[in-house]
């Protein structure tokens, strides 16, 4: 491969990177000052010592109408779980037979809830799955070979019916959904309805949007982010042909990859470089032909409408106010529309607002999961609730 081809690919990959993060090309990146082969041990360092995403559960698998196999896990309650933790969760309250069920977002995995995890693992049911074609769900099914369907935020709502229906056939339900799982859920209610009225007890969603995606900047130009708009469904679709150029050329820009991530993930200054790399790696993990067929879809969502369904519910909408992929107007906006939302903007917060600040997002899943009743009243102070 002559020396313009790998500058194409690395440059291609780099294109990848800032999509993958949720942005547009043309971000500028500030210098890095490292040399290339120490920063490469550092990442090596990260990934051998780093806990984070190490959390598993017991796992199960669902098959989608199309045939794709999808992938999740479950986190049961524990007979006698800490008294101390569950004061600092919930008060003077046990939990209730309820199931907490999580919904990851683009170019992510169900490890990006690992700090939510690891706060309510044993307290309360938890159910935690990956998007088709992500982390380790089948491939989608209806996207392969030449005659594959485009991936739809409605087909991720049938999706998510499917796990419910095995991991969690009964008893009331609290749905998480963070970015694109947020607008699962919302395709869920769309299609749904009844399942909503009858089981659902409390919605969060975290980072995400209703609708109007085309409108978001990503912190960039106006002129240059139409001007990508415009070419980028083609580029996508030219890159996810090529994926091996590709992917080569994304592992030879690591150092401009990562850059972009933490730009379009975080927002504080100190965020821990193991967090970083555990977000790194696992955008880097998502093939490029799987970004080129989830893309489109973000441009088509729109579930204003399939807010209704949720109005009578107990709802949190949380963001980081510094959010440059959804930004935290759209969360507002989802808030106007629910009489019972609580609106809760995160301070220095970017988009994985929950893995830059987990204490902020678990406290308040753990208050919503008291206002939807999910956790009823303990026993004595001092002791396991209940005893």
């Amino acid at each position: 491969m002559g020396d313009e081809t790998w500058r194409r690919a690395g440059w291609a990959g780099a294109a990848i990177g800032v999509l993958a993060a949720g942005a547009a090309a043309g971000v500028a990146v500030e210098r890095l000052t490292v040399g290339r082969s120490v920063r490469e041990k550092a990442r090596l360092a990260l990934d051998a010592e780093g806990p984070y995403g190490a959390l598993r559960g017991t796992p199960g698998r669902a098959v989608a109408d199309d045939g794709t196999e999808l992938y999740y896990e479950v986190d049961e309650v524990e007979a006698d779980p800490s008294a101390t933790r569950r004061r600092r969760l919930f008060g003077r309250k046990a939990p209730a037979p309820v199931t907490v069920v999580f919904s990851h977002g683009y170019c992510l995995n169900q490890d990006a809830w690992h700090f939510q995890r690891a706060a309510l693992r044993g307290l309360v049911r938890t159910v935690h799955w990956d998007q088709r074609s992500h982390g380790r769900s089948g491939r989608g099914a209806a996207q392969a070979g030449p005659d594959g369907v485009p991936v739809s935020i409605d087909r991720l709502g049938r999706d998510l019916k499917t796990v419910l229906d095995a991991a969690a056939p009964e008893g009331p339900l609290v749905l998480v959904g963070h970015s694109m799982g947020g607008m699962t859920i919302m395709a869920l209610a769309d299609r749904y309805p009844e399942l909503i009225r009858d089981r659902v007890a409390g919605v969060a969603f975290v980072g995400t949007s209703a609708g109007r995606l085309g409108e978001v900047n990503y912190g960039l130009p106006t002129a240059g982010v139409n001007a990508v708009r415009r070419v980028l469904p083609g580029v996508l679709r030219a890159l996810g042909a090529r994926a091996e150029l590709v992917e080569r050329g994304r592992r030879a820009t690591a150092d401009l990859f990562a850059g972009l991530i933490k730009k379009y993930s975080f927002s504080s200054k100190d965020v821990d470089p193991a967090v970083a790399r555990f977000a790194e790696r696992m955008i880097e993990s998502t093939p490029i032909d799987v970004v080129a067929e989830f893309y489109p879809a973000f441009a088509e969502h729109d579930k204003t409408a399939a807010l209704a369904a949720l109005g009578t519910l107990p709802v949190l909408a949380l963001a980081g106010d510094r959010d440059l992929v959804t930004p935290s107007s759209h969360t507002e906006a989802i808030a106007d529309l629910l009489p019972d939302a609580e609106l809760v903007i995160v301070p220095d917060a970017g988009h994985l607002v929950m893995l830059e600040h987990p204490e902020a997002v678990t406290d308040r899943i753990a208050d919503l999961l008291v206002r939807a009743g999910a956790v009823r009243s303990g026993g004595r102070s001092g002791g396991p609730a209940g005893g």
